[in-house]
Order: structure tokens, then sequence, then C-alpha cells
């Protein structure tokens, strides 16, 4: 077991993060323990109390990782794109490659092993904005004159689409042949919103 002062404080965090970020993608959420994650870097449960308040709050940490991990991988896959139509497809499919890949994590911030009885911090909270800023951009560029409720709305009601199509198809719950077929659900819900939304009012 490692000695308390073998490493800083904030070596200690970094190591416990990606060690519950392995733990989560080998095992699943329900997988995650504080014990777990002690055993991985060769510290006490103790330790990690000293860095994080419980075992929420370290998953709060991780989910924000996984949140901006997210961010950048949906900005790397529409750097090149400039119709927000466009966009908004690939923004799509892209959370929806992501949640594929990583199972283990997504379902830590949507499913089974995150926080339920513990409000989220305001901190985590600006992780999540981010991203439907995103969305609300692009909805802002296909119709200006909308007022920023609508384009709130919007973007929540496209994300909760493609959510479901994502849980759905990642549970099995969709008669589909994968992700090919997950991804063309996805586009279609996408188009044919934007579709309805821009003939609206």
């Amino acid at each position: 077991m490692a000695r308390r002062n073998d490493h800083s404080r904030d070596e200690i965090r970094e190591m416990a993060l990606k060690a519950a970020e392995t733990i989560v993608e080998r095992e699943g959420a329900a997988g995650l323990s504080t014990r777990k994650i002690a055993n991985e870097i060769g510290y006490t449960v103790g330790s990690l109390y000293l860095i994080f308040e419980n075992l929420d709050d370290l998953i709060f940490h991780v989910n924000a990782r996984t949140l901006d991990q997210l961010a950048f991988e949906l900005d790397q896959a529409t750097a090149r794109k400039n119709d927000p139509a466009a966009v908004l497809v690939e923004l799509g499919l892209t959370y929806l490659r992501f949640a594929a890949s990583h199972q283990g994590r997504w379902n830590l911030i949507f499913g089974r092993g995150s926080p339920t009885a513990t409000a989220s911090p305001d901190w985590y909270r600006s992780h999540v904005l981010v991203l439907f800023d995103r969305v609300e951009k692009m909805l802002e560029r296909l119709a200006p004159p909308r007022n920023p409720n609508e384009v709130a709305l919007a973007a929540r009601a496209l994300w909760g689409g493609v959510h479901g199509v994502c849980t759905l198809a990642l549970t099995d719950k969709l008669d589909i042949a994968g992700l090919s077929d997950a991804e063309k659900l996805t586009t279609s819900l996408i188009e044919n919103y934007l579709l309805g939304w821009m003939q609206q009012n």
C-alpha cells in the first residue's frame, strides 16, 4: 500500500479518476466502489475521502471528464461542416457513437450507478449546459427570429429524441441490426424534427 506522501493530492486525484474510468469501462457502472478505486491505485479508502466528499462527488468528477471528452469529439466531428442542419445531424451521430464506444462511462452519467440522491452541483451542471450550447447555436443560425426559450426547448427536444434512440439501441430494445441502423434512425429523427420546426410560425 502506498504511503500518503508518495504522491501529491492532485496526483492522487488524477490516479483515482483514471482508475474509476478503467473500472467502469471494465465492469460497468454498477461495479464502481471506493474500495475498488483505492485498491487500484494502492491507497486506502480514507485517502480518497481526503480528496472527494464521497462516492457521488467522485462520480460527478468522472462524469465531468466524460462530458468534456464528448464535447471535444463533438467539436472534432463538426469542425469542417458549415451547414447548421448538417452540423446538428453530425452532433447526434457523434453522440450515438460516443455512447456505443464508452458504454460504461455513458451509463455512469445516465443509468445505473449515477448519483440519484445528490443534487448536481453548479460546477457540474455547467459541463452539461455547454453541450446544449452547441445545439442551440446551430438552431439559432437556422432560425434567427426564434426567441431563446424556443431555441432552448428545441435543443432539449432534439437531445431527448437522440438520447432515447441511443438508450434503446444500446440496451437492444430496438428491432434494429446494429449501430448503422441506429445512425439511420438518428439522422431521420433530426432531419424530420428540423423540417417541422423550420415550418412552424
